[in-house]
């Protein structure tokens, strides 16, 4: 598996009511090449493992606490019911949606917009461009849009943001489906993990 490279820039609010009201900090990161490939086979429903991502621990795990997952195109949130039995248990209360408007300026979540995975759809649907991406041609280019922002609600109910930059390895400037080798996101993200807390 591709290595994954982090970067962290930590932001710190304060609360001016008092000394001891001090929200943890905000943390700001950046994910390159984290690989989540697909098999597509003729005649057959796409295949293969969903990697699955932590906002918190800032990287891939295993086990239950993840928020979203990952395999070629497709985004799954841990909140809401498996449409299919090749994809990870839902055992959380994350929620999703997809928002116009600079990543930067996205400074609140609106709760009214959330929605869970379920059986007939994704919270994040996984359609050109219904969803985060578009396809372009020659050679069905997925080019992520880039007036669109993903808010979501974490597993345990915590808020983050994400900006998906790339979908070949090392974010190429103009990447050339021919070549470069897709299904590696590098994406920004945001996580809020003060409990209650809708704002970035």
């Amino acid at each position: 598996m591709n290595k994954l490279c982090f970067l962290t820039l930590t932001v710190f609010f304060f609360i001016s009511c008092g000394e001891d009201d001090v929200l943890e900090p905000i943390e700001a990161m950046i994910v390159t090449n984290l690989y989540a490939p697909e098999t597509l086979n003729p005649g057959e429903p796409p295949s293969g493992e969903y990697v699955k991502f932590s906002f918190l621990e800032q990287k891939v795990v295993k086990g239950d606490d993840w928020d979203i997952a990952f395999r070629g195109t497709d985004i799954l949130v841990n909140g809401g019911y498996s449409a299919n039995s090749d994809e990870p248990a839902r055992t959380g209360i994350g929620a999703a949606y997809i928002i116009l408007g600079n990543y930067g300026s996205i400074r609140s979540v609106d709760e009214s917009l959330l929605k869970e995975d379920s059986e007939n759809s994704r919270a994040i649907k996984n359609e050109s461009e219904n969803g985060w991406y578009t396809i372009k041609s020659p050679g069905s280019l997925i080019v992520p849009i880039e007036s669109k922002t993903l808010i979501f609600k974490t597993h345990n109910g915590k808020y983050a943001k994400m900006k998906i930059q790339s979908y070949y390895k090392n974010a190429p400037e103009n990447p050339n489906p021919f070549i470069d080798q897709a299904s590696n996101y590098t994406f920004n993200y945001t996580y809020q993990p003060n409990e209650g807390v809708r704002t970035f």
